[in-house]
């Protein structure tokens, strides 16, 4: 399982990255930093809130086509909300937590290596440069300029294509991703609950496909990508899996076994 952002949540080193300027570069385009921060937000974001809305929005609706009563409806979307949202903090507390154990060591790692031998770092970040195209008298020269300027810097760019300011609090992701899933299934579930009769299940398809089309060009935006081919990957795939699940849940209701 996978909100859409605010600086309330806003990971403090994405704002930094994004706000860094470059010489020369070009208006409205991304560096390496800002991409990364943008990306992250994405994740983290948008893909909780599709989450969201398409897992709970599944569930009301598949019930819905089995019964036509109000409080198992309510009951199963709460119980889906509540449950995909501590499913989502556990899953990213887990993830985050080795991904950010990983990058700690790795960064723990390289820090000891300057210290014991500063030589053999300096040669291997030229080396690492002259690989990039530079001839070795340029390479040892951008080296020796970066290691006086922030050596743990350059060799876990350079080397391990990483930086400090990466890594980020296992906590702040679970609670993100908790917070995003439960603002997407807050609106199937509203949207079940609302209407009356016959009218259920029409509205709540209605409101999800609009809001997994407003979420989809939201994270095409961010991220770049083609708006058209966005939403209609997550239009079309929400709508397969609330006419599956109300087809099943019909078929159930039909046979008797609910």
């Amino acid at each position: 399982m996978l909100a859409i952002g605010s600086p309330a949540w806003f990971p403090e080193h994405m704002a930094s990255s994004s706000s860094v300027e470059i010489p020369g570069q070009h208006p409205g385009e991304n560096n390496v930093s800002n991409l990364a921060g943008r990306l992250n937000w994405l994740r983290a974001g948008v893909l909780g809130a599709n989450d969201g809305i398409v897992s709970v929005a599944a569930v009301v609706v598949g019930v819905a086509g089995a019964t036509t009563s109000v409080p198992a409806i309510a009951t199963a979307g709460v119980a889906a909300l509540v449950g995909g949202a501590i499913s989502m903090a556990l899953g990213e507390y887990v993830s985050v937590s080795s991904q950010s154990d990983s990058q700690r060591a790795l960064i723990a790692k390289e820090r000891q290596e300057l210290i014991d031998s500063p030589e053999e770092e300096l040669e291997e970040l030229a080396g690492l440069f002259q690989a990039k195209g530079l001839s070795s008298e340029t390479a040892r020269l951008v080296a020796v300029e970066l290691t006086e300027t922030d050596a743990l810097r350059a060799h876990l760019s350079e080397e391990l294509g990483i930086s400090e300011d990466e890594v980020v609090s296992a906590w702040h992701a679970a609670w993100v991703s908790a917070l995003s899933f439960t603002l997407g299934a807050v609106l199937p579930l509203i949207a079940v609950l609302l209407p009356v009769g016959a009218a259920r299940v029409p509205v709540t398809f209605g409101a999800v496909l609009i809001a997994l089309a407003v979420t989809g060009a939201l994270g095409a935006k961010v991220g770049g990508a083609s708006v058209g081919r966005s939403v209609v990957r997550v239009v079309v795939g929400g709508a397969a899996a609330l006419a599956f699940t109300f087809l099943i849940g019909t078929l159930l209701g039909a046979s008797g076994l609910v």
